[in-house]
């Protein structure tokens, strides 16, 4: 790792830049060595030592990198590689969102837009991608939620798996995890805002059902034109002011 310069005399850095510094530091250092998720990084001591700096800096910098899910600070055992999941992400976007009392309707909708041009993009390639058996199993989960529909009975954990499904085949783990955060993002906003959908499970899920038999006929433009009216139905109701989740 390389060496940091010497704090001295009335030049000594301001302690957030030294910080700033650090965290570039280790990221580099777990790129440089391809450390894994659950590696161990090295001690406290250790930087303090190879970069030149006091432990107050690599404290604050190790604190700064675990917010972003960068490393996991395991008090007792040391510092090791996070899972740089999308949670600081969507922690940072639904703030962002819920901080915009001036315009409510427009922060939400401007996400929501955000996922539907994802997913009327590539919609286009799994229509083409899709295998039977995956369709099969999005038909399990879409019969399941006209079951839920038919009761009344919101499904938003169906939801979830209908589009992680139906992306999987696209060979791409940031997609379902991008997706997610726009979705976990619209659902926290929901709650904290106290909206309700005005919208039955019993459309949701035919909307869903709508989707996939576009898919199964490998019909593309069908597939594209029944989310966007998925997508579509949402963004109304978000600017109308009586959001929800579907």
């Amino acid at each position: 790792m390389r060496r940091m310069p010497e704090e001295t005399g009335n030049r000594r850095r301001p302690e957030r830049r030294v910080s700033s510094q650090i965290q570039r530091e280790v990221m580099q250092l777990i790129l440089d060595q391809g450390l894994p998720a659950g590696a161990p990084l090295p001690t406290e001591t250790e930087l303090m030592t190879d970069l030149g700096v006091s432990r107050n800096s690599v404290r604050e910098a190790l604190k700064a990198l675990q917010a972003l899910d960068i490393v996991e600070i395991r008090h007792g055992y040391g510092t090791y590689v996070g899972e740089a999941s999308m949670t600081p992400f969507v922690d940072g976007l639904t703030f962002r969102t819920l901080a915009r009392p001036d315009d409510p309707t427009g922060a939400l909708a401007q996400i929501l837009q955000v996922r539907e041009v994802l997913e009327e993009g590539l919609i286009s390639r799994v229509a083409e991608l899709l295998t039977e058996e995956e369709l099969d199993r999005l038909e399990a989960v879409v019969t399941e939620m006209e079951s839920a529909g038919s009761d009344g009975r919101s499904f938003p954990e169906l939801d979830s798996e209908f589009h992680e499904l139906l992306y999987a085949s696209l060979g791409n783990p940031l997609v379902p995890q991008l997706l997610g955060a726009f979705w976990t993002v619209f659902r926290r906003v929901a709650a904290v805002r106290g909206w309700t959908d005005d919208i039955t499970p019993e459309v949701t899920a035919r909307r869903h059902r709508d989707i996939l038999t576009a898919l199964r006929a490998r019909d593309v433009e069908g597939a594209q034109r029944a989310m966007s009216d998925h997508f579509r139905g949402i963004e109304a109701r978000a600017a109308q002011g009586s959001r929800g989740v579907s």
